[in-house]
């Protein structure tokens, strides 16, 4: 696939995934921790879920395509020897961080919080997060433009 039709790719669904975090954690975590009300960000993530981790799988598969087509194949993830290895290495680190936060949500925090609104402030942890992660990888692949850090 053409390399500029997968960074804008890429970049969508980096908006998507990016922007509908951002929209979370200004717009509607203020409401809940103001409310304690846990259903405001379960309702929003039930929503967002299907668009955001669509997102997600095209960032990862656009990510991976466009890491070989900067020589970075599988054989070199994690080696950090040269400038685009180290973004693609952090970035790819971010996203293990990035699934760990999602799989405890999912099978941990979520079905606490169904049930008791005081793990409230454990989803605003996560949720901070991977909107955190997110603006990270953002900025990390931006470096990409500068031939690495």
């Amino acid at each position: 696939m053409n390399h500029h039709l997968l960074l804008i790719i890429h970049l969508l669904s980096a908006a998507i995934w990016v922007g509908g975090h951002l929209l979370l954690c200004f717009a509607y975590l203020p409401q809940a921790f103001r409310e304690k009300d846990p259903k405001i960000i379960l309702n929003y993530e039930r929503k967002y879920e299907a668009v955001g981790m669509t997102s997600l799988f095209f960032l990862v598969t656009t990510g991976i395509m466009i890491a070989y087509k900067y020589g970075v194949s599988i054989h070199f993830w994690f080696q950090f020897a040269s400038p685009i290895e180290k973004v693609v290495s952090s970035k790819l680190i971010l996203l293990l961080l990035t699934v760990a936060f999602a799989l405890s949500a999912q099978f941990r925090v979520i079905p606490r919080l169904k049930n008791d609104s005081t793990h409230l402030s454990e989803m605003i942890f996560h949720i901070v997060s991977v909107t955190t992660i997110g603006v990270l990888m953002l900025i990390f692949g931006s470096f990409i433009r500068f031939g690495g850090f």
